[in-house]
């Protein structure tokens, strides 16, 4: 006979392992899931807990302990079901349940309180090996062995209770390893151990400072932790350390804080000296040619407090005016260039006004000679030859820096300049050629040729000098008769 085939399986096979299967299935139901158990529950009496006394009078019901696989509640949930105490320390995290809880949410009850190991077995396991001592906040990676070479007992620093530690016991270990260093240790840091070391040294001698965020460089790698962390107690403590420079060195501030507290603008961590000094953080900013010079130009002999800032102090050999200008340079000069200087006029003795704004320095300072120019207006602007050496040199009794023309004459003269029915009298109508000689021919009706005549037929032969009968201009005068021209 012909078995035939679903793939590489025969139809007899298959209907084997179908029967097999729910024969297990209803052996499992009918006994409880005795048929998966791994040994026998604890059977040790105690107090009534859930209805029953012991694990063992669970009648071998699984599913009174155990979750199915696609349920949302843990094996832990059915155990605080009941043990209801136990569910309370849980919530309370001085207790040790609730430290545990508290560090690690997602541990189990198992791994210190196993089962199905025989009816008299114990149902607390608590060894260093299988005690998740991590999940209170320290860990036993660290402490594999005592001094003696022999592995640590939780009585070794728990005594009778677990639930109690003694930060003492530390300190009387280590002291058989080193004394000295833990009576040091002890005296910087404190006496309460756990409050920063956590079993695998995390802020102990393999601490690597440099993965946070004031890295070790330079002098700091040489220096104790205690240098900085003065006074630190705890890991709080430590992390709240402050990393500006000034809360160290500040005993060493040699500058009285005249440059602020940022120390690292200056100095480096590869010591105090040789330091790069940041100029501008001072009162006296280094500009032009200034940021060129070397710093013993100005500090001699390496003195640097009451450095004078004035231009004077340094430049006063440089100083081509001998001091007539003041000692303040830069009224003029800027850092830039001597030769780039703008001179303020004002300062001077002769103040720039009118058009002598507008002209060249060297048409004042032939060949870049300053010092000695005469201020007088003849020094520049010599006496024309019309004035015929009239007026003297005090051009400006008469003329305004505005301008030479036109001119206000401010001297003694004679004869009324406001003659005539036009007002002031120009200079030229009555003098011409020559300030030396003047002629009333320029402007009145009659030529001289009428005038001639008209004086000789009034008896008058003498009429080239107008002043002498007219010294005010008035016809009246010297006898003559008529109107005023």
């Amino acid at each position: 006979m012909h078995n035939s085939r679903l793939g590489c399986f025969t139809t007899t096979g298959i209907i084997a392992a179908l029967v097999t299967a729910i024969v297990i299935a209803v052996v499992a139901f009918t006994q409880g899931g005795v048929l998966y158990s791994p040994g026998d529950l604890n059977a040790q009496p105690g107090e009534m807990l859930g209805g029953v006394m012991s694990h063992a009078e669970t009648d071998g019901e699984c599913k009174a302990c155990h979750v199915a696989p696609w349920s949302s509640l843990t094996m832990a949930d059915r155990c605080t079901s009941c043990h209801t105490d136990v569910a309370a320390q849980m919530r309370e995290v001085a207790s040790l349940h609730g430290a545990m809880q508290s560090k690690n949410p997602s541990l189990n009850c198992a791994p210190c309180h196993p089962d199905h190991r025989g009816a008299d077995a114990p149902l607390t396991v608590a060894t260093t090996a299988d005690f998740p001592h991590e999940s209170l906040g320290y860990s036993l990676n660290g402490h594999p062995l005592k001094v003696t070479r022999e592995a640590f007992l939780c009585s070794d620093c728990h005594a009778d209770d677990i639930t109690t530690f003694h930060v003492t016991i530390c300190a009387d270990c280590h002291r058989q390893m080193d004394a000295a260093f833990t009576s040091e240790h002890e005296s910087a840091w404190g006496g309460d151990c756990l409050s920063c070391h956590d079993g695998v040294d995390t802020y102990g001698s393999d601490f690597d400072h440099n993965v946070f965020a004031f890295p070790l460089t330079g002098k700091h790698v040489q220096i104790s932790c205690y240098d900085c962390h003065m006074d630190a107690r705890t890991v709080t403590d430590m992390q709240a350390t402050r990393q500006d420079c000034a809360a160290c060195h500040l005993a060493d501030d040699a500058h009285a804080g005249r440059f602020g507290a940022d120390c690292a603008a200056c100095h480096s961590s590869d010591g105090w000296t040789p330091a790069q000094f940041d100029h501008n953080l001072s009162a006296f900013k280094l500009e032009g040619e200034h940021a060129e010079a070397d710093c013993e130009d100005c500090h001699k002999n390496n003195i640097y407090q009451g450095t004078p800032s004035d231009c004077y102090s340094c430049h006063a050999q440089d100083d081509e005016h001998d001091g007539k200008f003041g000692t303040d340079c830069a009224a003029c000069h800027t850092p830039s260039d001597w030769e780039d200087a703008t001179f303020d006029h004002s300062r001077g003795n002769f103040p720039l006004t009118g058009a002598h704004q507008q002209i060249d320095c060297e048409k004042c300072h032939v060949n870049a000679q300053f010092a000695g120019t005469p201020t007088t207006c003849a020094a520049c602007h010599a006496d024309p030859v019309f004035h015929a050496g009239l007026f003297g040199t005090d051009c400006a009794s008469c003329h305004s820096t505005t301008a030479w023309r036109p001119a206000s004459f401010n001297g003694q003269h004679t004869f009324p300049l406001n003659h005539g029915e036009s007002g002031m009298v120009s200079c030229a109508t009555c003098h011409p050629s020559s300030f030396t000689s003047y002629t009333c021919y320029g402007c009145h009706e009659h030529n001289e040729a009428e005038v001639r005549s008209e004086h000789l037929e009034e008896g008058i032969s003498n009429f080239q000098n107008c002043m002498e009968c007219h010294p005010t201009g008035n016809e009246h005068e010297g006898g003559g008769g008529g109107d005023d021209d």
